[in-house]
């Protein structure tokens, strides 16, 4: 197969903003990386996007878009056409050069259990305005189809694991709004689920406790000190005890927030860090065999007091940033769309029995043309 130029888009979990980069591909090896971009939300469209999550708990049909929900498409499908845009101008881009366009939306309930997700984001409406193909829902084939819909992105891990000469097994981490793991074997089916919680209930606490929208390098965790109960109480939570594959919606655990009510910014930032450490360090028995290297990458990789804890916990295991073996930590997830829109127009499968526990290796996504 040929080998094209594609482009990914990310909004997470977090809702901080769009991750915009660009790969080439054939849809099985990676062979070239381009540049990356980012368009951050402003304050007034993270209110807008909290707000529409909050409002989409009530949902039980994956089209219906009341009134709020109706105003974040809008933005968060002209927040993608404008980050695209300034993508293309920024790095001098030839439009026609442009393959596709990979395009997950925001995510704002994901409820596998009833067989429903949903990614608000229209992918018509992106195809349409940037004249290029958008490959976009992503999830919806698989959750229909009896699997988890999350995670998407482990077959993009481990076709970057295989460009390395790595010994022994690596897990790939992505710490985002949800954590979430690949267990990667050259020549095996990856192997993923989600974690537990990421940075979203850090920084919802810290948003409701300081001006801040996230715990820059986790200078606030590093000020206090753990509440080591209310840890203990989250891990008590049968989701740990599951073997991969099994996945989680960004506000599973939002139950922990009100229980650090009467405590100080920085004890509640860093009994929330230990939480997402301590549920990365929990998974390991419950894969295939241990990994002699964690890759860690998204947001959670520039909180230094995260990836000391992860450190500590996962030894004898190596722990690295994506950035220090020359991956884009920060780009990832956005390069993964970008590769998983190759793969969808190709019928290669983007979900796996290993990955979402659906019955069969199955392709996704939905193609749309300008």
């Amino acid at each position: 197969m040929s080998v094209v130029r594609a482009v990914g888009m990310m909004s997470g979990t977090s809702l901080d903003g769009v991750d915009v980069a660009l790969i080439e591909t054939d849809g099985e090896k990676v062979t070239g990386f381009g540049p990356t971009g980012y368009r951050p939300y402003s304050a007034s469209e993270r209110i807008l996007l909290q707000t529409a999550l909050s409002r989409a708990a009530a949902l039980t049909n994956r089209r219906d878009r009341p009134a709020v929900l109706a105003d974040a498409e809008a933005l968060v499908t002209r927040a993608h056409a404008d980050a695209f845009e300034a993508f293309l101008d920024r790095h001098d881009l030839d439009r026609a050069g442009i393959a596709v366009v990979g395009f997950h939306g925001q995510t704002v309930l994901h409820r596998p259990a009833q067989q429903l997700t949903i990614q608000i984001g229209n992918g018509p409406a992106l195809a349409k305005r940037i004249g290029i193909p958008v490959v976009y829902d992503f999830r919806a084939a698989d959750v229909a189809a009896g699997g988890q819909g999350a995670p998407l992105v482990p077959v993009y891990h481990c076709a970057l694991v295989s460009m390395e000469s790595f010994d022994g097994p690596t897990a790939v981490v992505n710490v985002g709004g949800v954590a979430n793991v690949t267990h990667c074997v050259p020549g095996r089916p990856p192997v993923a689920c989600d974690t537990g919680p990421g940075n979203a209930l850090i920084d919802d606490f810290v948003r409701q406790r300081s001006n801040q929208p996230f715990d820059q390098g986790g200078a606030l965790a590093a000020s206090g000190k753990v509440a080591g109960g209310i840890v203990a109480r989250a891990l008590e939570n049968s989701f740990f005890d599951l073997p991969p594959p099994k996945s989680l919606d960004r506000n599973d655990f939002a139950d922990v927030l009100p229980q650090l009510s009467r405590f100080s910014p920085g004890d509640g930032a860093a009994t929330l860090t230990m939480l997402t450490a301590a549920s990365i360090a929990r998974v390991v028995p419950n894969l295939p065999s241990a990994p002699v290297r964690f890759v860690i990458s998204g947001g959670g990789a520039h909180n230094r007091t995260l990836m000391t804890l992860l450190h500590e916990l996962l030894a004898p295991a190596k722990v690295m940033t994506a950035d220090a073996i020359g991956w884009s930590g920060d780009a990832l997830e956005a390069q993964a769309f970008a590769y998983l829109a190759v793969r969808s127009q190709r019928g290669l499968p983007i979900t796996f029995p290993t990955t979402t526990g659906v019955a069969k290796p199955l392709t996704g996504g939905v193609v749309a043309v300008p």
